[in-house]
């Protein structure tokens, strides 16, 4: 039994999940995985449980009815790893964007060093992003200083989805208060955490962009973020003068 789970969700990544699969069981440590599948129309959560029986025990497998959005499927994965006796459970994408070999230092962050949560960043050691255009490097570095100065973490990849989470951050955070469905569901969990006073420490990794498939970025998902940072921000001071 593995005291570390890796939820991926998934919405038409065939092109990826079987070697993702297998690159992350070639690992020297092992750990479990659990795909959340999104119904995907490709096959992705065929190619899944066809991949069950040759990794029996380690790998799982919740199909959901239809695409409910990133946030809604990792806590979907939170609460089905939290059921069973994982003590760190690991956030990715499916993309290869994050390579499965950081995934033993994400782990050893919070298992031998003391850290709640490990945040893989792009934006600690400077700017480590493969592949992606100027504009879209700017965004999403500009985006991660905007939420910086609204909320006042110091965390400098604040959007980052590569994240391994002590069992006791999901247990004490109110999964089912979290609102954000989009990328912007990454900054709450991280302000939730960041409010609850848990350690956060942050390594570098390089973050490279998909080369199969297809993004699921969009305009709707950057506009929640940019809009729903000063909500957040906003409830959790009234939630102070309310005490």
């Amino acid at each position: 039994m593995s005291n570390g789970i890796i939820i991926i969700p998934t919405y038409n990544e065939i092109e990826n999940i079987e070697r993702l699969v297998r690159n992350i069981f070639s690992l020297q440590r092992k750990f479990h995985i659990l795909v959340v599948d999104d119904n995907s129309p490709d096959g992705t959560a065929e190619m899944v449980t066809s991949l069950q029986t040759e990794f029996f025990g380690s790998l799982f497998l919740e199909k959901r009815a239809e695409k409910l959005g990133l946030g809604t499927a990792y806590i979907h994965g939170f609460k089905w790893a939290l059921k069973r006796n994982y003590e760190y459970i690991i956030e990715m994408d499916a993309d290869f964007s994050h390579n499965p070999n950081d995934l033993i230092r994400l782990y050893n962050t919070c298992a031998r060093d003391g850290a709640d949560i490990a945040i893989g960043s792009r934006y600690v050691t400077g700017v480590n992003v493969v592949n992606w255009p100027m504009s879209r490097v700017l965004l999403s570095w500009l985006a991660s200083k905007y939420v910086r100065l609204v909320t006042g973490m110091s965390i400098h990849d604040t959007t980052a989805g590569f994240v391994c989470y002590k069992r006791k951050v999901l247990e004490e955070i109110n999964l089912d208060k979290i609102h954000f469905v989009g990328y912007a569901f990454q900054i709450e969990m991280k302000f939730k955490a960041y409010l609850l006073n848990f350690k956060i420490k942050e390594i570098p990794v390089i973050f490279t962009d998909r080369t199969k498939g297809v993004s699921k970025m969009s305009g709707g998902i950057i506009s929640e973020a940019v809009f729903g940072v000063i909500n957040m921000k906003f409830k959790s001071l009234f939630n102070k003068i309310s005490k």
